[in-house]
């Protein structure tokens, strides 16, 4: 029997594993697709928040603010893309000025460090391509920007590496009471475990009434995004937002770690995880962020994709213990913050389970930190020097992100190794450049086949059933058709 099984290894299930990672316990975690953070957490506008926007003594003001902080620092330990470039909230009219000045109260009372309300002139000086018709801005210093997948895999990696179990494509179907904890259905059977942290994401009030009828309810709600090339990556150098509104923080536009500009999301009630994209949707974001910041070349756009976040019925995270099933945990409701209080909230599942006496005490033998190599990242002795020790990291595989085999290679044998072409293109970037995996895309395709093992007519782009080819069309030279 495990001690905690984790239900979802989103980033809030990731930070869960990565916590409990520390202690002598088994623990296993249970994800439904075929890779850690493949829903909302590798679609959002990957922004660590600064926390004045959650209502002062909710559990999303309270954690915001701890979880930016505990960010930075992991980030940091595990190698992870982040850059705290502080964000600015826009007012484009006289009339929202005084929700600048209700949003700067907020946030000093969750108490956000060094907040400034600033006039038009302050803010066009610190962003020139802004609207000339903002009059005023409230800039908070302690928001970043981060690699929000690859900031779930470092804390899986870190998880595994101690002795968590990760099961992949392991959808919980059921479960019930058993004496001492809980018997959980699998695809391969049944998991017995005396806890479970419910870290399901849009699912999860409806894994939470396996056991009980779940007395929240998620509204999974799409937002569609922009992403457009380097040559856009400084139209502006802070996160830009509008004044949020009743369908969340608005379309904002900010640049991403890669190099990019990230522009979006609008909000729409979808049913499970849609995550397609629509004519109107993408001109409701373009026409919006265009408000903030005009002069942006929508025509430098690389892709558009749609991420599902769990908007909930409550205005606060669903946090706690279930009263009528001792040890089920649930992490539920984690829209934004989530991705920025995700830490704080591994801390608020440790803390409960360390309430009932499941924790084991901490390793002495613990291995914490992790290094990640981005070649183009290099200085040119070290590139020669690691192309002596690795010649793999010698051939440049993605020409638009220069990724090389090294690279790919790490991917594919890591502690929670890539197997389709989007899990390398989430861990080592091969893909995300201009041509979006056109000119790489099979050279990554037979390196996985090659170092995996794998049929190329079994290997995936991304989820389950996207099989890249489906029959071959030469045996021998010659032609099957």
């Amino acid at each position: 029997m495990y001690d905690v099984a984790i239900i979802g290894c989103g980033v809030i299930g990731a930070a869960a594993a990565y916590a409990l990672s520390r202690y002598d316990n088994k623990v296993v975690i249970l994800e439904a697709e075929n890779d850690v953070a493949d829903c909302t957490t590798k679609a959002n506008s990957a922004i660590l928040h600064a926390g004045y926007d959650p209502a002062p003594g909710t559990r999303m003001a309270r954690l915001n603010v701890r979880g930016v902080a505990l960010a930075k620092e992991i980030c940091a330990k595990l190698d992870v893309s982040y850059k705290q470039c502080g964000s600015l909230v826009l007012a484009l009219d006289e009339k929202e000025l005084p929700h600048l000045q209700h949003l700067f109260e907020n946030g000093t009372a969750n108490g956000v460090p060094d907040m400034k309300i600033l006039s038009k002139e302050e803010a066009l000086a610190m962003e020139p391509s802004l609207s000339e018709k903002v009059c005023g801005a409230l800039w908070a210093p302690s928001a970043a920007i981060v690699n929000p997948w690859e900031y779930a895999l470092a804390m899986t990696e870190v998880a595994v590496r101690n002795g968590v179990e990760l099961r992949r494509n392991c959808k919980v179907t059921d479960a019930e009471f058993i004496e001492g904890g809980y018997r959980l259905t699998v695809p391969s059977g049944t998991v017995e475990t005396r806890c479970v942290i419910n870290a399901a994401g849009i699912w999860a009030d409806k894994v939470h009434s396996m056991v009980e009828p779940a007395n929240f309810h998620i509204i999974p709600t799409r937002g569609e995004y922009y992403l457009l090339d380097k040559s856009e990556g400084t139209r502006v150098s802070h996160v830009i937002f509008q004044c949020p509104n009743a369908l969340g923080k608005g379309v904002l536009v900010a640049p991403t770690v890669h190099g990019n500009l990230l522009v979006g999301p609008n909000a729409e009630p979808v049913e499970g995880n849609d995550t397609s994209c629509t004519s109107s949707g993408l001109e409701f974001v373009k026409t919006t962020a265009q408000r903030s910041v005009p002069s942006i070349n929508f025509g430098e756009s690389i892709r558009s994709f749609a991420g599902v976040r769990a908007n909930l019925d409550v205005d606060d995270f669903i946090i706690g213990e279930e009263p009528e099933a001792p040890g089920w945990i649930d992490l539920a409701g984690m829209k934004s913050p989530g991705l920025s209080a995700a830490p704080a909230v591994a801390e608020e599942a440790v803390a409960i389970l360390q309430q009932r006496g499941v924790l084991g005490a901490e390793k002495a033998d613990y291995k914490d930190g992790r290094r990640h190599i981005r070649f183009k990242e290099l200085s040119a002795e070290e590139k020669a020097a690691l192309v002596r020790e690795q010649p793999a990291y010698g051939r440049v595989i993605c020409r638009c992100e220069t990724i090389t085999e090294g690279e790919i290679l790490a991917a594919l044998h890591s502690e929670v190794p890539a197997t389709t072409i989007d899990g390398v293109k989430r861990r080592a970037g091969a893909g995300m450049g201009r041509c979006q995996g056109g000119f790489c895309g099979p050279r990554v395709l037979e390196l996985i086949s090659r170092e995996l093992g794998i049929d190329p007519l079994d290997i995936l782009q991304d989820k389950n059933g996207s099989n890249v080819l489906v029959s071959e069309t030469k045996v021998g030279g010659k032609s099957n058709g």
